[in-house]
């Protein structure tokens, strides 16, 4: 359970802090020429439709794992972790074909059309990574199901805002391509050595 928690917090944290999402709504407000407030508005309407089709897939696949804990003793100390630790050794194996967001020209549209196109793209894009977190969590109970949809949700909409606001006033000047490009193998890693520790911290 701890080596659980712990591992999606950090994932959440890498998912905040990656630039896959967040920088999309800011580069399409730059181009814009959204204000600050703007901006964040949309980042934060974006961050939560994420969050929300993100925690439905989770709570979809919980009862998955509610339904496979009860039928199958070993399930919660063996299959769950190595469930983690295929799926991040498939993202370590898959990192060399993440596809960079690159802002080309479009056609003018309307700021509506913008904010609702981005809303839709987001809410169509749930995190895959924290899925086998819920997984997991649904074979415990659905207290911590709910804990990790809190902490996911509260984490990674609050970070994207944080990361826009900050980089829209220059605030912050990081290599966001090198982080964006090792996105996968950052994300593998932190999914094989959740699995390890859930072999050991149940």
């Amino acid at each position: 359970m701890i080596a659980l928690i712990a591992g999606s917090l950090v994932l959440s944290v890498l998912h905040a802090l990656i630039p896959n999402h967040w920088l999309p709504v800011l580069a399409i407000g730059r181009r814009e020429q959204w204000s600050l407030r703007q901006t964040t508005s949309v980042t934060l309407a974006a961050g939560l439709a994420h969050a929300l089709s993100t925690v439905l897939l989770g709570g979809i696949i919980a009862l998955a794992g509610r339904a496979l804990s009860d039928s199958v003793e070993p399930f919660t100390h063996f299959f769950a972790p190595a469930v983690l630790i295929a799926l991040g050794l498939f993202y370590i194996y898959q990192h060399h074909r993440h596809k960079h967001f690159h802002l080309h020209s479009k056609p003018v549209i309307s700021p509506r059309q913008v904010v609702i196109s981005l809303v839709i793209a987001m809410f169509f894009s749930p995190c895959l990574e924290i899925e086998a977190y819920f997984l997991m969590a649904g074979a415990t109970g659905w207290w911590l199901v709910a804990v990790l949809a809190v902490l996911y949700t509260v984490v990674t909409v609050s970070g994207m805002v944080l990361w826009v606001r900050l980089t829209y006033q220059g605030l912050v000047k990081m290599n966001w391509h090198t982080l964006e490009h090792n996105a996968g193998i950052i994300t593998g890693i932190t999914l094989v050595l959740t699995g390890v520790a859930s072999f050991f911290l149940h």
